[in-house]
């Protein structure tokens, strides 16, 4: 588990291999071997027969944190803080043994992982763009735990901490290297070693600036000074407007942080123990660890994907369409090293469209996650072209052309005249259903519906939709191709809206109804973003535009016929596109008024819809803004537009903004209490009508005394 060795100059080299596992990760019975070696370090430097130590990996990855299983299992804090104090007392130890250490790191490094580097007097990283470092601790509702916090505060100082902790975000060696998070950089295993043997040799006696009393100072200085208090004044603002105070991890990291400047560095870390055991314990990190650990392990793993069929690896793209979702898509095959054929109606329009992915490519290099070389490299893998002959060699075709169904057709005939008959050709269709459109295809089994969202370059979440005659050997390669490009795939049924739109229509529908009832057009906003979600329900209807909202549900109204109830808010659409010509953002304006790149809610909004409501209780609004899509989402997991309850979850969070914290559409059932959901939906239906009906699939499960909804996945 742990390889010791030692050389001729009394340098221990510790080599992690804990168990079967692909990966090495810290807990507490993994923790048991460390004390032993530790135990046998301390007798070494007794006898005067220890210089210094080197940690290292045998595996691809350094340490890449700690038990989740165990974490997402627990729920008393008592037992977390005592687990946490016990595994943090080896990483103490580890930094205490009177000889320096340091963290030769030869690959991903991440939570307890990192916090092990931290724990180390130096940290050496190879210099590899694949390796990652860093805290994503929070994007589970988390906080590091052993330690890391109070060494990355002493180390760069509260406000700098502070960020790299809450932005979640993981780096590779250059970027942390410039943030001061590692010290050094090596070319290979044997430059590392040779590092850290020099660096041994030459810094003998150093204490961590912690236990250093006399010289040992926090950078920056403590919250009592009036420079710092006035940046955490300023860390807490931006923290409340940017969470609406949904998200209690970041407070606890920030508070952690300010409380534990003010004392010794052992008394900050029992705080930082003590937050991290309410976080564990909290609801809503069990929320996001189902959702983003747990749910999106599954779909990556191929939960839904059809099997039998070889993983297939694209590598040249075809791309029809030079506009934002295009050259969005070109970027996205880019960054992964796939190579992008990018057509449009002239080499000039194209040409815009390879200045987009530069651009982009170019933000990427200033944030260290590629070299400038690189970015060189890559943009030597786009073509960009008038031709669909170039399409010849391509293994798939991705077309992004305005949402017009003769349009699609025709740039389909042309791309499929010059494909190989085994290569595949997806739609970018929003609203179109793939059925329809492959009845223009040569090969209907080869086509499929590959639905980005905007913006294509940011957004993880792709939508794969099977056509009536698309068969699952063509699911399966469309699959692996969005894996291929780091993003994640759900599969959904060819019906009305797909999944992602169908069920965030309900959310714009509501609030609209929420707007023809009187209350004020701000209030509506503010809702939708303390509810959680990532836009206010106006903007949102903007964007999309209210021609596709109707859309929507005159798709739906086509399919459901005599069963169909017209929604409130329809008439509202109805009026401010016929009457007042207000279509959205892409038509000059809706809801909202656009003007220099800024937007604000359109000023005779409230001569058409006067506010009327002089009170109102905010807990009821928010549960009808987040109830209509929960209950749209389970008919949709009961109509089987959507398969797993995994896919409904992440799909719901990545593709239009469904609170995070609630752990996705369908968890935020379990999190409510099926039965307490059950009832509020009755109280709504007698007050708002049928929309707000109970689906048959929550009165069976409570009927057969289930009271959660059961994981079908797994």
């Amino acid at each position: 588990m742990i390889k010791y060795t030692k050389d001729t100059n009394n340098i221990v080299t510790l080599t992690l291999d804990m168990g079967e596992r692909n990966v090495n990760i810290i807990n507490h019975e993994k923790a048991k071997a460390f004390e032993v070696v530790m135990d046998h370090l301390k007798a070494q430097k007794a006898k005067h027969q220890l210089k210094g130590i080197i940690v290292t990996s045998a595996k691809k990855n350094f340490l890449e944190g700690g038990d989740l299983d165990y974490l997402y299992q627990v729920n008393d804090p008592q037992k977390i803080y005592e687990l946490t104090q016990n595994l943090k007392k080896l990483y103490r130890d580890l930094e205490q043994p009177g000889v320096p250490i340091v963290a030769a790191i030869n690959g991903t490094a991440l939570g307890s992982g990192f916090e092990l580097a931290l724990a180390c007097h130096h940290r050496i990283v190879l210099d590899q763009q694949k390796i990652r470092l860093g805290h994503p601790e929070v994007k589970l509702g988390m906080m590091p735990n052993l330690g890391g916090t109070i060494r990355l505060m002493w180390l760069l100082g509260i406000e700098k901490a502070f960020q790299i902790l809450t932005s979640g975000q993981s780096y590779p060696p250059r970027g942390a290297l410039e943030l001061g998070m590692v010290d050094a950089l090596a070319k290979d295993e044997k430059d590392m070693m040779a590092q850290a043997k020099k660096w041994l040799v030459e810094n003998q006696g150093q204490p961590r600036p912690w236990d250093d009393p006399k010289r040992g100072k926090i950078v920056g200085g403590t919250a009592r000074e009036s420079k710092v208090a006035r940046q955490i004044q300023e860390c807490s603002a931006k923290l409340i407007r940017e969470t609406n105070n949904n998200y209690p991890a970041p407070l606890a990291i920030l508070s952690t942080l300010v409380e534990g400047s003010l004392v010794d560095f052992d008394t900050a870390s029992r705080i930082e123990s003590r937050y991290f055991a309410s976080l564990v314990c909290n609801p809503i990190s069990k929320n996001m660890t189902k959702a983003f650990w747990y749910d999106y392990n599954k779909i990556k793993l191929g939960l839904s994907r059809p099997r039998g069929f070889g993983r297939f690896r694209p590598r040249r793209v075809g791309i029809v369409g030079a506009g934002k979702m295009g050259s969005g898509i070109a970027f996205a095959c880019l960054l992964r090293g796939i190579e992008v054929v990018l057509k449009d109606i002239s080499k000039s329009v194209a040409a815009r469209g390879r200045e987009f992915v530069e651009n982009r490519l170019e933000e990427v290099v200033l944030e260290g996650k590629i070299l400038p070389e690189e970015k060189i490299a890559l943009l030597e893998k786009m073509t960009t072209t008038d031709q669909s002959a170039e399409f010849e060699t391509c293994d798939l075709v991705i077309e992004a052309v305005f949402e017009n169904k003769n349009l699609k057709a025709k740039v389909l005939r042309e791309a499929e005249i010059h494909m190989d008959e085994y290569a595949f050709y997806a739609s970018n269709t929003l609203s179109i259903p793939i059925t329809k459109l492959a009845a223009s295809a040569a090969r209907p089994a080869n086509f499929i519906g590959l639905h980005f969202f905007a913006p294509a370059d940011r957004v993880h979440l792709v939508e794969i939709v099977k056509g009536e005659a698309t068969s699952d050997e063509t699911v399966a390669r469309a699959f692996d191709f969005v894996r291929a490009i780091r993003k994640t795939p759900i599969i959904v049924k060819d019906n009305w809206g797909f999944y992602a739109a169908r069920v965030q229509n309900t959310y714009i529908l509501e609030g609209i109804t929420m707007l023809s009832e009187g209350y004020s057009p701000a209030l509506i906003e503010n809702l939708g973003k303390q509810a959680g979600m990532s836009k206010g329900v106006l903007a949102l209807a903007d964007e999309v535009s209210l021609e596709i909202v109707v859309k929507y549900e005159e798709q739906a109204a086509e399919l459901y016929g005599s069963k169909y109830v017209q929604h409130p808010a329809v008439s509202v659409c109805r009026k401010m596109i016929d009457e007042l010509e207000r279509l959205g953002s892409r038509k000059g304006g809706g809801f909202y008024e656009y003007s220099e790149g800024k937007s604000s809610l359109w000023l005779a909004l409230t001569e058409h819809f006067p506010n009327t409501k002089t009170s109102y209780d905010r807990k009821k609004l928010i549960e009808r803004l987040l109830f209509a899509q929960v209950i749209e989402a389970v008919w949709c997991l009961q109509e089987k537009v959507i398969g797993t309850i995994a896919e409904a979850n992440l799909g719901s969070v990545l593709g239009w903004g469904f609170p995070a914290f609630k752990g996705g559409a369908l968890q935020y059932i379990d999190d409510y209490g099926l039965q307490k959901f059950v009832d509020r939906c009755k109280v709504f239906e007698e007050r708002y009508g049928q929309r707000f009906s109970v689906p048959p699939l929550l009165k069976r499960k409570l009927k057969s005394d289930q009271q959660k909804m059961i994981d079908l996945d797994s």
